[in-house]
């Protein structure tokens, strides 16, 4: 490679700084500058909820790399507290200003890469900049709002918004002893999953004692004595000593922009499969960018670290002469929820529904590891499929140990085409304090392929309105008496699964059955018993276990008011 070479990186954190990292190890001659606006290049955005809630303790710790150190390792010119105000595409420069001394010039590039991550929403709305309003999205909003709670001792706070950052920090701030409220458009938190699994979310924030506010916005934030009152727009209000705006991120993109580039899904930067925009002699990555999504094939923004690591590798091959494509992402990820593990991959079953994509879906509760090993807790599974072509959309898991391991299975599997039944043939590894000889990704592949050779039918939470109470169907709950009399739906008639055979004289074989259970399992049985007999079979998918999560949070939901309400 030629020594004039010069390569010129707009950003630092997992795009910048992994492109630099990159570019160097495969070109040592290449002269690389890297300007970040803020005073740090190399740092765990993820890790950032976690020192205010002092799991982190090290300041230090944050920081991957100071900009000396990744410096004097990659010989990159780093400079931090410098931004690029704009691109000049024909000169092939770009305009830099010293934040700490005002000092301002053009700096000549060959390669541009741009980096710029995205920045968070904030509404337009009165006291959005209140002394004590935050955002969290860098080192320094981190420090400002740890620095609030150890000076000020904050007992209540309000968040706005239940993404990733926001479920993040309201664990770590509840973990400090401050009451929580968490403020959400939807009628749920997190919206890359459904609302089976969000019923689970829901239930384990409000153990916390987090107050969640579903189907509700800021409309104005007032400052008195020292404290906020949040004004909602249901009329509704909320009493705090501090608010964070957590409502999600929009790409940076307002350079880019300005130079003329080709945007694309909320003002993203449009890329190739090199990670090249318009311009060939400008690269981009991670947050700012439109990608494919893996699965459904269309266009989409996914800002997470790993994306962002893996597009910064990609575009940084291409410009050192080696071909390399990014293929798409799926938005794999996790989230700890104080003591519970929630993890996706692919597709959600809103997205299927809106976009027409042909789907169907499961739901199973399989112990983390065997039964008989002492300390065996059940997770919580949805894996959506298309029964037609055998493949797997996506998946959605909640529980304690081995959601992450069995989310990783998935997203593999959806990575290399696997057929959704084929979940059942992977050779995993298997002890009991770790799994069971039927895993939890196995016992998916299993009741893939039952449904798709017919079985048995299922029903869902949704169906529950439409099934016949008029006599003309047995309903029938084959849980023990004892669970059935702590609760049953309205209709159902209790045979216990081992009694069924002793019992068809109680069950018009002639009518259709809907079938309900504890897990799905026992149902599943009886369904096979009188499938046999020639009934029509239908059971409960997930089972009452399921039923009474989502029925519970419906009702939670409806009687949830703000603190300190004011109707």
């Amino acid at each position: 490679m030629s020594e004039s070479r010069k390569i010129v990186i707009v950003g630092g954190v997992a795009g910048g700084a992994s492109a630099a990292a990159r570019i160097r190890r495969l070109d040592e001659n290449a002269k690389i500058v890297m300007f970040e606006r803020t005073g740090y290049i190399s740092y765990a955005n993820c890790g950032l909820p976690y020192y205010i809630g002092d799991v982190i303790t090290d300041k230090s710790e944050l920081t991957l790399q100071t900009p000396r150190s990744f410096g004097t390792r990659f010989n990159v010119d780093v400079r931090v507290s410098h931004e690029v105000t704009s691109i000049d595409r024909a000169g092939k420069t770009v305009s830099v200003k010293n934040l700490l001394t005002g000092e301002e010039w053009a700096e000549p590039y060959d390669i541009l890469v741009l980096s710029p991550g995205a920045r968070p929403v904030i509404p337009d709305i009165p006291g959005n900049n209140l002394k004590n309003v935050f955002t969290l999205r860098t080192v320094e909003d981190t420090f400002r709002i740890k620095e609030f709670a150890d000076e000020k001792k904050p007992e209540r706070a309000v968040i706005f918004g239940g993404g990733f950052i926001g479920l993040e920090l309201a664990e770590n701030l509840v973990n400090e002893g401050i009451a929580v409220s968490i403020v959400q458009r939807s009628k749920q938190v997190m919206s890359p999953i459904d609302m089976e699994i969000a019923s689970f979310v829901h239930a384990r924030l409000r153990k916390a004692g987090i107050n969640l506010v579903l189907g509700d916005t800021p409309k104005a934030l007032e400052e008195r004595e020292g404290a906020i009152t949040v004004r909602l727009n249901s009329g509704a209000s909320i009493e705090a000593d501090m608010a964070v705006f957590a409502m999600g991120v929009v790409p940076e993109t307002a350079l880019a922009n300005a130079a003329g580039l080709e945007l694309g899904l909320k003002g993203s930067i449009v890329v190739d499969k090199h990670m090249r925009t318009s311009d060939p002699a400008i690269y981009a990555v991670g947050d700012a960018v439109q990608v494919r999504n893996y699965v459904s094939g269309s266009d989409a923004v996914i800002s997470l670290a790993g994306p962002a690591n893996r597009q910064a590798r990609i575009a940084a091959d291409n410009i050192c002469g080696i071909e390399s494509t990014y293929k798409g992402s799926m938005g794999s990820s996790v989230i700890k929820l104080f003591d519970q593990t929630l993890a996706f991959t692919g597709l959600n079953e809103k997205t299927c529904k809106a976009s027409g994509i042909p789907y169907d879906k499961i739901f199973l509760s399989p112990s983390n590891h065997a039964g008989y090993y002492p300390g065996a807790k059940a997770m919580t599974m949805k894996v959506i499929f298309d029964r037609n072509a055998d493949r797997i959309l996506g998946a959605q898991i909640i529980g304690y140990e081995g959601v992450d391991k069995a989310i990783d299975v998935i997203a593999t599997a959806i990575q290399t085409g696997m057929k959704a039944s084929a979940l059942k043939e992977l050779d995993l590894a298997y002890a009991p304090p770790y799994s069971s000889a039927k895993s939890p990704v196995n016992m998916a592949g299993f009741m893939i392929e039952n449904l798709e050779n017919g079985l048995i039918k299922q029903y869902f939470y949704e169906d529950l309105d439409n099934i016949p109470k008029d006599g003309s169907a047995n309903l029938i709950d084959v849980r023990t008496p004892g669970e059935y009399n702590a609760g049953h739906l309205d209709g159902f008639v209790n045979i216990p699964v081992d009694e069924i055979r002793d019992r068809l004289d109680e069950i018009d074989l002639s009518k259709p059955a809907y079938l309900m259970c504890q897990a799905a399992i026992r149902s599943w049985i009886a369904g096979r018993i009188l499938i046999a007999k020639g009934v029509d079979c239908y059971h409960f998918a997930g089972g009452y276990r399921l039923y009474k999560s989502i029925a519970t949070e419906k009702m939670a939901a409806e009687q949830t008011m703000p603190c300190g309400a004011d109707k």
